[in-house]
């Protein structure tokens, strides 16, 4: 399992700019498949594995989440998206979503077909 962050889409410059000595941390001006940016927030401390994901014009959608997963973990990572407890809401940006995994364990899930049948494949 590994985290990794994409250097070509780092920002270098500015109040947010970082390079490679800040390893996993840092902002990234991330391009998706069509074409449409994203800003990434990354860290990795405090025993979590952590990005922030926004756009301009809206809340990111699954698929562009799916994108910015696949950029900073491996397929065989299991991250999530909290929703927790309400008095624990915190909202500091109207159009982010967050990725999270813990370094220190494997994060539990439910069995696959709880979540529905492989079998069936996408249904339209």
């Amino acid at each position: 399992m590994s985290f990794h962050v994409p250097e070509k889409f780092r920002l270098r410059e500015g109040r947010v700019g970082t390079d490679e000595s800040f390893g996993n941390n840092g902002a990234f001006m991330v391009k998706v498949a069509h074409g449409q940016l994203l800003y990434v927030i990354a860290s990795d401390g405090g025993g979590w594995e952590h990005v922030s994901v926004s756009r301009r014009d809206r809340i990111p959608t699954w698929d562009e989440m799916c994108q910015v997963k696949a950029l900073f973990w491996d397929d065989t990572d299991c991250v999530v998206q909290f929703h927790p407890p309400r008095a624990d809401y915190v909202n500091n940006h109207s159009r982010c979503l967050h990725l999270w995994r813990p370094v220190d364990m494997e994060m539990p899930r439910p069995p696959s077909l709880m979540v529905g049948d492989a079998a069936l494949g996408v249904l339209a």
